[in-house]
């Protein structure tokens, strides 16, 4: 087993915003891969598909992967992403979000 953070971060954009969000959180990718232990950081959108057995609400999703829960946690602290999280998702006058989700997940038993 390993100490790798894994989380999923699933944004609902509002009407008309996904665009608008796609390339703010897009802008976000650059500055996490340079921080310790950022292994993996992309934002990715939903795709209709065959195979797909619903839809989500949650249309933009960050896979990120992190070396530790300590580096996790630095990231959460740094000032880019509290800004983004106040701006665009916390402040109902700038937000671009109706709803977001962020789970965290361990392969440690």
């Amino acid at each position: 087993m390993s100490s790798i953070v894994y989380c999923i971060a699933e944004f609902a954009p509002k009407a008309g915003c996904e665009e608008k969000l796609f390339n703010l959180l897009t802008s976000l990718e650059p500055l996490a891969l340079r921080e310790d232990g950022c292994l993996k950081y992309r934002v990715t959108r939903q795709i209709n598909h065959p195979a797909a057995n619903t839809a989500s609400k949650f249309s933009l999703v960050f896979h990120e992967e992190w070396a530790s829960i300590d580096a996790f946690n630095e990231h959460g602290a740094q000032p880019y992403i509290v800004n983004f999280f106040k701006t665009y998702v916390e402040t109902p006058e700038t937000s671009l979000v109706d709803d977001f989700s962020l789970r965290i997940f361990s392969d440690e038993i």
